[in-house]
């Protein structure tokens, strides 16, 4: 393969610099149109490709793996999560999977910390009263909301974004509790003063705040069960930047219109585009539209990765970012 150049087939836009890259050195087909592909779009691509570039909008499934082309041999995901590409299947068929892990990990904790303030602090009812024309000025019942400070923030995954969330946390006054396969390396864990969970149900019922990052995998699906978002107390908090699939979202819509939560802040979804109708009608609920990395560095520090990675599989060395498994 590494006489001539491969063909890299990729299924979305990524930053013109990544893709200006791409062609040079490979021989790059483009999805100038935008728009996730349909399975038999994606099952075409995978017969005449050596190397596919999906993204998180692409379900690559056993059954798209097993009728791909003997040419592909490399799926370089575009994403950190890999909960869209069926790694038993790949590997079973001897396709190398990457993912781009590390260059998207202060982004989303970021974004995660500004949800942990927006909601409480009722940010999106204060833009809308003012964008209604209908704000008379200050007064002193105007939209309470919760204080942050002294609050304990309960991280389901206590990963990169885990952590690094977890350092936020701490300058806010939040007091971290997590829950993970395993406690963080004892300094973490002293630098955080967090304290570890092994009950993930314990912890729930403990928590003001709580949130999700860790990724969705068998394990992980609807982690958050009607039953578990139950142990949360009525003043509680749910934030979620990994996967929408993690959290029962039909349960969550039933207690956020019954009172049960005291809100919500939500960067992915269960069925994405689609949200649950009580949720996009909640005044006390947060919407983002999957913006977690969206952050011009993080996205091309994404589009490297997959170059390196190719690169590295083409050149015949083992991709930096090779995906084995997904564990919790």
């Amino acid at each position: 393969m590494a006489d001539i150049k491969p063909i890299v087939i990729v299924t979305r836009r990524l930053p013109a610099a990544t893709e200006a890259r791409m062609k040079e050195l490979f021989d790059t087909r483009l999805n100038n149109a935008d728009a996730p592909m349909s399975q038999a779009a994606l099952m075409a691509a995978m017969s005449e490709a050596d190397v596919l570039v999906p993204t998180v909008t692409d379900h690559i499934n056993a059954r798209l793996i097993a009728a791909a082309g003997e040419r592909l041999k490399l799926i370089a995901n575009y994403g950190n999560g890999v909960d869209n590409i069926d790694l038993p299947a790949a590997h079973e068929r001897g396709i190398t999977v990457t993912n781009t892990p590390g260059v998207l990990t202060e982004d989303t904790a970021d974004m995660t910390m500004a949800l942990i303030l927006a909601v409480p602090r009722r940010l999106y009812e204060g833009t809308q009263l003012i964008r209604s024309g209908e704000w008379q000025g200050w007064a002193p019942t105007l939209l309470p909301g919760s204080r942050i400070w002294g609050k304990r923030l309960g991280i389901v995954g206590m990963g990169r974004i885990g952590t690094a969330l977890a350092r936020r946390a701490q300058g806010f006054g939040l007091k971290i509790h997590y829950h993970n396969r395993r406690p963080t390396h004892p300094d973490v864990e002293a630098e955080l003063d967090a304290t570890y969970w092994n009950s993930l149900d314990q912890m729930l019922a403990q928590v003001d705040i709580v949130s999700v990052n860790c990724p969705r995998t068998p394990a992980t699906h609807h982690l958050l069960s009607r039953r578990r978002l139950a142990l949360l107390s009525s003043h509680a908090f749910v934030v979620n930047t990994s996967r929408g699939e993690v959290i029962d979202e039909r349960a969550l819509g039933d207690m956020i219109e019954a009172g049960q939560l005291a809100g919500a802040g939500l960067d992915v979804f269960e069925h994405e585009p689609a949200v649950d109708p009580r949720l996009m009608e909640a005044d006390n609920v947060v919407l983002l539209p999957h913006l977690g990395s969206a952050t011009f560095e993080g996205r091309q520090e994404m589009g490297e990765k997959v170059l390196i990675n190719i690169r590295s599989f083409v050149d015949g060395h083992t991709p930096p970012d090779r995906v084995l498994e997904m564990m919790f």
